[in-house]
């Protein structure tokens, strides 16, 4: 592992801890609430990140209140964008890109499968 993509590694984490401290105390958007930063990847050359976020209130978890969640980030990004790159005394302030992370439901879809094909193993 070069020490670029270990420095990459830091900085992703130290983004992922510092946005998740802005939004939840700096950004004054409803369209935010309840947002969880759940992990962040950056380019090598840290001008990318891409930033994962999901909700915290399951039953908020439907695809308009995702798209509201993710328009407001949006919206945002400059403010978090200049409080990153003060905060982290980094040279460049990285884009941030948003995406929404389905992979918790995905796992909980999936474990429901196992439960259920148990259960039916169970019945026969």
């Amino acid at each position: 592992m070069s020490a670029e993509v270990k420095r990459a590694t830091r900085v992703a984490e130290g983004i992922r801890e510092e946005l998740a401290n802005l939004i939840a105390r700096k950004v004054r958007d409803p369209r935010v609430a309840g947002a969880i930063v759940s992990r962040v990847t950056v380019t090598d050359d840290l001008r990318n990140a891409k930033v994962y976020v999901r909700l915290l209130d399951l039953a908020e978890r439907d695809e308009v209140r995702q798209k509201e969640l993710l328009t407001g980030l949006k919206s945002a990004a400059g403010m978090l964008r200049s409080s990153i790159t003060k905060e982290l005394s980094l040279r460049f302030a990285p884009e941030l890109r948003f995406y929404y992370d389905e992979a918790v439901e995905k796992q909980q879809k999936v474990d429901e499968l196992l439960a259920e094909i148990e259960r039916d193993t169970r019945s026969k």
